[in-house]
């Protein structure tokens, strides 16, 4: 039972935080309002490029807890 609320805990604080978004950027400009307002400085916007390196990190974590869940239930068919 622990198992379950804990499994349903971690799924729902994994669906509520990717409606969390990160602080916009500030204004163009420097914030004077003036021109368009939607010009980008500096080409295409930046930024990290985190895709690659998240999904390693995913699947990473889920081989981890694979792991777990197996050597878990290897300890209950011993028993």
């Amino acid at each position: 039972m622990k198992t379950l609320k804990k499994l349903l805990l971690s799924a729902a604080t994994l669906l509520l935080t990717i409606s969390l978004f990160a602080q916009a950027p500030p204004p163009p400009n420097g914030g004077s309002g003036a021109g368009s307002g939607n010009t980008v400085v500096g080409g295409e916007g930046g930024g990290a490029p985190i895709g690659g390196g998240l999904f390693i990190l995913l699947g990473l974590g889920a081989l981890y807890g694979g792991k777990k869940l197996y050597r878990m239930k290897q300890e209950v068919l011993e028993e």
